[in-house]
Order: structure tokens, then C-alpha cells, then sequence
């Protein structure tokens, strides 16, 4: 039997078990739509932006480890989600968008809500696709939710043309996929990684640097065996919290420019340093100069051979997933534990790093609240347990600095592209996945604002979504940088017309809560997470000059970092 393009589509993404798509309609998808309706195993989630279609597809697909799918319409329906599309390219976020297209006879003649799809989103997908008859659409989706998963994932765009969507054709699902020239690496070199056992044995100094691969590849388990075989400090980039658990002993903390000062120090004089699916990016390591002066032998593991050596110069490159190399690792070292004696007395200068960066807590108030105190007290009432998003700026490092994260896939931000208005939308999509969970969006008035429509979403599909808005009336983030390095010029960072959020929030028919005074934080918090049911914003009004510390500014080295009471 024939099907439409619309009706094989929907077919498709039943075998691939999709359970949501969010999406929002238009002219160039209505075909898509119908066969939506037409049938009840893919449910559809309106968004009111899809910028926020595509964020929440990411939070469902980071908090779950399946393919995130969004819909949206040709034009400015493209447009408008290609924030979200680079938001997962610069964080490998497995997802799949579909996208509509006008008729394939009007393409290239500037049709009504016509844009190039393909050329538009190249640059930040892994992998896009123009589909032009029917009869393409099962193989070109089957691709496309392979080539999202395997090897370092990340969003594939299909294009599918307004009369495509309509035309008729057979359906046969593919079994299997083969792309010529894609064959994503599995198994490391074991030549390479018995080379990297006996580099970490001889080791006086080492250090293990994991980043968001350890998550994506669901290698948590094997990188705890590791650290605790070797007896090795461990440190996570921001993308890596919760894959190495924050309460273990051998946890030195998120290094980088708002990293803890023993991880940042220990980093930068290791001897030995396993980087295990981490890219030595600009906010981790610094000036790449600066960290090159300290001599220092580097293990790199990574699924991306196009990841390794590109910043920093690798003396021991493996290219494999994760998961499957530490597994062969712990294999080879299983029987075998470094010098112990070098042991203690790195992790003797390690400890006394950690004891010089305990002396610089934030100072708690009495009269103004703190956010740092918010967040220790969230993840006091949580018990560590809620999934957590943010959004972008001082309320980010906070959360990521002071929400102590045990497991992996419960800590949803924006690393990589650094886009407000990220953690509400991202916030429902983990929601949607979890339904039982305990979900938080820690953000920042300036961020909320971006995304602040999808409290409709949320009320619509009845999603108990606590909101933590740490208020302190500025772009906090901006406003330090000009404070540090700008003369105090506070150059369009203050938000003098916020609107009452609280208001706002209940106009949307959830229940809003304004937190002024220190003393009444936990109590605010217990009674929004007690309310199971409903969605709690709760505006917490913070310290307007408060900033976020340790930091290294941009262009210095790892070693050269601002600790608060140098200012």
C-alpha cells in the first residue's frame, strides 16, 4: 500500500520509538501535521517558539540518552530553530529536525517563507539532508537518526519540500544503514592504550580531566573504577559534571575559568594528564601558551579523532568510544597500582590546594541573600537528586559550582554556544522524559526573558517545573566583566524595567513566590517542592554585586587566577 511522504514520516519515526516530537506548525508542514493527528504512538508537544522546540528536544535527549526530534515549519519557522540546532552541535546533542520546505518547482525563486535549509544550518549540523521524493524519506530518516547517535552525536537536519510531504509512495523501513565513507570508531588501539596504562603507572603527578564524551557515552561507571584503581584526583569540565560523582573523595571539582583553585592548579602542574573525552577548549585550559610552559606527558581519548592535538599538542592520542577504551584500560590495569609514595605526596599538595580554595567561600548575609546560598540550599532540599538546567551567565557557574552532581545526565546547560533562554525549554523536554522527576531551571532575569513564552507549554502539558530566578537585576555575567576589565562601565547591563515576575507567572495560571529576605530561602523552597504538581516561580531578589569566583580572565593561564579577596 501507498503512503504520502507525511504518512511514511510519521511511519518512520514509530520504528525509531520516538515518544515526542516538539514542534510548532506552519503553511510548508501541514501534511506533516495531519498525519500527526491521524494517529496517537508519536505524540506532539506545542511549543510557542521553535527556538524552544529544539531546546526542549535537547534537554529530552541529554537527560535520556535517546534522539531528540523537533518539527518546524520552511522560513522563519528554520530560522528561528537554528539557535537551538548549534546550541546541540557545540554540545554533541544526538537530535533530528525536520524541517519543511516549499515546493521542490519553487526552490531558488524566493517562494513565501522560502529559505535555504541546507545551506543555512551546514555549519552547525552534523549532517543535512534535501529530500526530494517520496520514496527517499525511510532511508534518508533512517540515516538521519544514525548518523545523530553513532560516533560523537549531534543534530541532522531533513528538509522535506511542501509537495514531497504529499506525494505518494511505497513504505519499507530500512533493517540496517550503510553511509560510505562514515565509520565511526568503536575499540581503541590496544597497542596505544597499553602504551597509556604504563605512562599513568610511571606518573608522579598525574591528573584525570574527563569531560561531556564520559556522559554522552555512558562511561560514568568505568571512569569511577578508574579514578579509584589509580588513586588519581579527577577533575570535570563543565559539560562532565555528574560523570565523575562530586561527592567522592578524588573529586577535585569543574576546573576552567570558574573552576575550584585545586582543580585549576593541579591541571596545570600535572605530569601525566588523562583527557578523556574533554576538547582543551578555551574556557578549560586558558591560554594554551601559558599551559604548554609546565612540561607534561597527555593521554587523549576521544571519539572525535578531528578533537584530539587540536589545541594542544597530544603525546598519546587514542581514538575510540569512551566506554569501550576504559573498559580495555581497566583491563590492562587491573592487576597494577602506581607509586605510592609519589601518590601521597601529590595528593598532600593537591589537598593543600583544596584547603587554600575552601578559605574562599562566597561570605553569607544576613540581610541580602546570596545566590550561592540559593543553590546550596536547593541542593540540600533536592538531596542532590533533581535534574537541573540553566541558562547562560553568573547563575550557570553557580549552579554548576555549588549543585554537587553524583550522577551523570542530571546537570542540562549550554556549554559550548553559551545561548540564553536554554534552560526553561530544556526544562520541559527533561520533564517530558521524566515525568516523575524532579526538574529546576536556575536562571537569571535577563535569560528567562528570552524563552519566557513556553510557561504556556508548560501549562498546557501540566509540567511541575520548579523555576529557581536568581534576580540580582542586571546581565550579572556582562556587568562583572565590565566591572573587572571595563572600568566599572556598565555599559547596557541593567535591567531597569523587569517586569513582576511573580504576576507574570500566575497571568500564565502557575504559582509565583517573591524570596527577599536570607531567612526565608529554605522555607520558600520546601514549600515549592512540596507542590508535586504545579509549576513554582519563585523570584529570588540576590546581591547586585555579587560575583563569581575563582576566575581566570580570558587570554590568561590556568595558574593565573583572580581569587576574591584580590579585589
Amino acid at each position: 500500500m501507498e503512503l504520502t511522504g507525511a504518512e511514511i514520516l510519521i511511519r518512520c519515526l514509530q520504528e525509531e520509538q520516538v515518544e515526542y516530537v516538539f514542534g510548532y506548525p506552519g503553511g510548508a508542514v501541514l501534511f506533516i501535521y495531519d498525519a500527526l493527528f491521524q494517529q496517537d504512538k508519536v505524540k506532539h508537544v506545542l511549543v510557542r517558539h521553535e527556538q524552544a522546540a529544539v531546546h526542549a528536544a535537547d534537554g529530552y535527549a541529554r537527560s535520556s540518552d535517546r534522539v531528540g526530534v523537533a518539527l518546524v515549519t520552511s522560513g522563519p519557522g528554520l530560522t528561528n530553530a537554528v539557535t537551538g540546532i548549534a546550541t546541540a552541535y557545540m554540545d554533541s546533542t544526538p537530535m533530528v529536525v525536520i524541517s519543511g520546505q516549499v515546493p521542490t518547482g519553487a526552490i531558488g525563486e524566493d517562494a513565501f517563507q522560502e529559505v535555504d535549509a541546507v545551506g543555512i544550518t551546514r555549519p552547525c549540523v552534523k549532517h543535512n539532508f534535501l529530500v526530494k521524493d517520496a520514496k527517499d524519506i525511510a532511508p534518508t530518516i533512517k540515516k538521519a537518526f544514525y548518523l545523530a547517535k553513532s560516533g560523537r552525536p549531534g543534530p541532522v537536519l531533513v528538509d522535506i519540500p511542501k509537495d514531497v510531504s504529499n506525494q505518494k509512495a511505497s513504505f519499507e523501513y530500512p533493517a540496517s544503514v550503510n553511509i560510505r565513507s562514515y565509520h565511526p570508531a568503536g575499540k581503541g588501539d590496544s597497542g596505544q592504550i597499553r602504551r597509556a596504562a604504563q605512562m599513568l603507572l610511571q606518573a608522579r603527578r598525574p591528573m584525570i580531566y574527563a569531560g561531556g564524551g564520559v556522559v554522552l557515552s555512558d562511561a560514568s561507571a568505568q571512569l569511577i573504577s578508574l579514578v579509584r584503581l589509580l588513586n588519581f584526583p579527577c577533575t570535570n569540565t563543565l559539560m562532565g559534571l555528574g560523570g565523575f560523582p562530586a561527592s567522592d573523595k578524588h573529586f577535585v571539582g569543574m576546573l576552567g575559568m570558574h573552576g575550584t583553585y585545586e582543580a585549576n592548579m593541579a591541571m596545570q602542574h600535572c605530569d601525566v594528564l588523562l583527557a578523556v573525552g574533554a576538547r582543551f577548549d578555551d574556557r578549560v585550559i586558558g591560554n594554551v601558551e601559558h599551559f604548554a610552559e609546565v612540561p607534561r606527558k597527555i593521554i587523549h581519548i576521544d571519539i572525535d579523532p578531528s578533537s584530539i592535538a587540536k589545541r594542544v599538542k597530544v603525546d598519546l592520542p587514542i581514538v575510540g568510544d569512551v566506554k569501550l577504551v576504559l573498559d580495555e584500560l581497566l583491563d590492562v590495569l587491573r592487576n597494577s597500582t602506581p607509586d605510592a609514595a609519589a601518590m601521597a605526596v601529590w595528593w598532600q599538595q593537591v589537598d593543600e590546594w583544596r584547603a587554600a580554595g575552601g578559605k574562599m567561600r562566597y561570605k553569607n548575609s544576613a540581610e541580602i541573600i546570596k545566590p550561592q546560598f540559593v543553590i546550596e540550599k536547593l541542593h540540600e532540599i533536592t538531596g542532590g537528586d533533581a535534574f537541573i538546567t540553566t541558562d547562560v551567565g553568573q547563575h550557570q557557574m553557580w549552579a554548576a559550582q555549588y549543585y554537587k552532581f553524583d550522577q551523570p545526565r542530571r546537570w542540562i546547560t549550554s556549554g559550548g554556544l553559551g545561548t540564553m533562554g536554554f534552560g526553561l525549554p530544556a526544562a520541559m523536554g527533561v520533564q517530558m522524559v521524566n515525568p516523575g522527576a524532579t526538574v529546576a531551571c536556575v536562571t537569571g532575569e535577563g535569560s528567562i526573558q528570552m524563552n519566557i513564552q513556553e510557561l504556556s507549554t508548560c501549562k498546557q502539558f501540566h509540567l511541575p517545573i520548579k523555576v529557581i530566578l536568581l534576580n540580582n537585576g542586571y546581565l550579572g555575567m556582562v556587568r562583572q566583566w565590565q566591572e573587572f576589565f571595563h572600568g566599572n562601565r556598565y555599559s547596557e547591563t541593567y535591567m531597569n524595567a523587569l517586569p513582576d515576575f511573580v504576576r507574570l507567572a500566575e497571568a500564565y495560571g502557575h504559582v509565583g513566590m517573591r524570596i527577599e529576605k536570607p531567612a526565608d530561602v529554605e522555607p520558600a523552597l520546601k514549600e515549592a517542592f512540596a507542590r508535586k504538581h504545579d509549576l513554582v516561580f519563585m523570584d529570588f531578589k540576590t546581591d547586585p554585586t555579587e560575583n563569581v569566583y575563582p576566575m581566570v580572565p580570558g587570554g590568561r593561564g590556568l595558574s593565573e587566577i583572580i581569587l576574591a579577596e584580590e579585589l
